[in-house]
């Protein structure tokens, strides 16, 4: 298992991930969702111990990432967002150089390179340069070191960055098939990505983590409402008075004009069995239904809506509450005046 606790990391005055905690357990493939510059790769190279955190801890299978680098790393594989590849050597020696570092013993190497690079379907290149390769390709290869040394936890940093279709449905399906040897992170700002292949997705914006949940819960977190869609003929404010006064009506969220004597509305319901009780009572009052058609959220406006919060700002009565009380310059009297 993964553990992440109150994660942060400063870069001078900015602050890059703040106080994040989530785990990982062991075989699942989770999903770290978020905009760019939400934190993502930051937060993976933290995870990963090619970055230092400011505070809080990342335990790797119980071995704390800065207590215990060595032992901990071996039982990671990582492909960063940018491949860490050698461009002036040949496919075959570079993933063999890389086994070497990771400690793959000599009998095994090639073996490991071999099953790799068939994985990932780049025998055909093997040897050649790996500055003459694609950028589809020098991602493959930069996927094919990150399985060397059989690693018990996989974190990929946006692997489907320059694949063209057919590729990025060949790595989600290799992703699915390493699930049962390998606990995975999948970082993307890409939300078909993470449906594809994550059953738990971490959303994280303006380095603060949204939402941690199944994408099924996720995509049920806006409530049961249900958004109808209908065009009525009739006047705008006789209409809208008829709709507000049905039960289960929470709000008509938007009215547009059609042709004279004709809206649409856009009515947020509570449950589905109110779609039936508005039609009656439009009926009732003779006003002409020419169109109905329902919307239920789904995880992109679920995402939209998280990411879109601002970061949580603090006020001086939060930040001198957070300073240490044997600090010499922190003053209660000073803290409970700001309210004044």
């Amino acid at each position: 298992m993964i553990e992440v606790r109150n994660l942060t990391k400063h870069y001078g005055d900015k602050i890059a991930v703040n106080d994040i905690s989530f785990t990982v357990e062991d075989g699942e493939i989770l999903g770290f969702l978020g905009p760019n510059g939400a934190g993502k790769s930051t937060t993976m190279n933290i995870i990963t111990g090619f970055l230092p955190s400011t505070s809080g801890t990342v335990t790797i299978n119980g071995l704390d990432i800065s207590e215990n680098p060595s032992e901990a790393k071996k039982m990671i594989g990582y492909l960063p967002e940018i491949p860490p590849v050698y461009l002036d050597m040949k496919v075959k020696e570079y993933l063999k150089f890389v086994a070497g570092i990771k400690g793959v013993k000599r009998n095994e190497r090639n073996q490991q390179v071999e099953s790799a690079m068939e994985k990932l379907k780049i025998k055909d290149v093997e040897k050649r340069l790996i500055r003459n390769l694609s950028k589809g390709y020098r991602q493959r290869v930069g996927f094919a070191q990150a399985l060397l040394g059989d690693p018990k936890y996989l974190i990929l940093d946006e692997p489907t960055v320059g694949l063209d279709p057919n590729q990025v449905i060949e790595v989600r399906n290799l992703i699915k098939s390493l699930k049962k040897d390998h606990t995975i992170i999948l970082s993307s700002h890409i939300l078909a990505e993470i449906q594809a292949v994550c059953e738990r997705v971490v959303i994280i914006s303006h380095g603060e983590i949204r939402a941690v949940d199944s994408i099924k819960n996720l995509e049920n977190s806006l409530g049961t409402s249900t958004v109808l869609i209908m065009k009525i003929e009739g006047g705008k404010d006789a209409v809208s008075e008829c709709i507000k006064k049905v039960p289960g009506v929470s709000d008509i969220n938007d009215i547009t004009f059609e042709e004279p004597g004709i809206y649409t509305y856009k009515i947020e319901i509570e449950k589905d069995e109110v779609r039936k009780n508005i039609m009656t009572a439009l009926i009732k009052k003779d006003f002409v239904i020419d169109e109905v058609k329902s919307e239920k959220p789904d995880l992109e406006e679920v995402f939209v809506k998280l990411t879109a919060q601002a970061p949580k700002k603090k006020g001086l009565k939060d930040l001198l509450n957070e300073m240490d009380s044997d600090n010499p310059y922190y003053s209660e009297d000073f803290s409970e005046k700001e309210d004044e």
